[in-house]
């Protein structure tokens, strides 16, 4: 008997309504089965991971990878990120970084905060082979 494919839950934090678009699509296309779940602002991606505010009705998944854009309302990726890898129910939770900065400094912090990869939003958007390397960059973590 075959066993089946593990279905991947993402959490995907992005306020760009066209850039969760493209990561829906690429993993629509993608044989990659998933549950995706999209935070708009960094608060609530931190009220979906601690089952409050609108998440308080019911229990939502711990998800197996999030894919945390850096420049958000409310809270920024970075203090959401540092939230994350400072609680211990979280921290185990593969983060991969997907913004438009490509400064240094934030580059650095997010590895200092422990994030397993970062993309750069220019070029996964503009080429294919980037969207297949979101892919790669999710499987490799979870």
């Amino acid at each position: 008997m075959e066993e089946k494919e593990k279905e991947i839950k993402i959490l995907l934090v992005e306020d760009l309504e066209e850039h969760v678009l493209i990561v829906e699509r690429v993993l629509k296309e993608s044989e990659l089965r998933n549950m995706l779940f999209v935070a708009r602002d960094g608060e609530e991606a931190l009220d979906f991971l601690y089952n409050r505010g609108k998440y308080a009705d019911k229990e939502y998944p711990k998800p197996d990878v999030i894919l945390l854009d850096l420049r958000l309302p409310k809270l920024d990726g970075i203090d959401v990120l540092s939230q994350i890898k400072g609680e211990e129910k979280l921290k185990d939770i593969p983060v991969v970084v997907l913004t438009s900065s490509d400064r240094d400094v934030d580059v650095i912090k997010t590895y200092e905060e422990g994030v397993k990869g970062y993309i750069t939003k220019s070029t996964f958007i503009q080429k294919t082979a980037k969207m297949e390397g979101l892919l790669d960059a999710i499987i490799s973590f979870v």
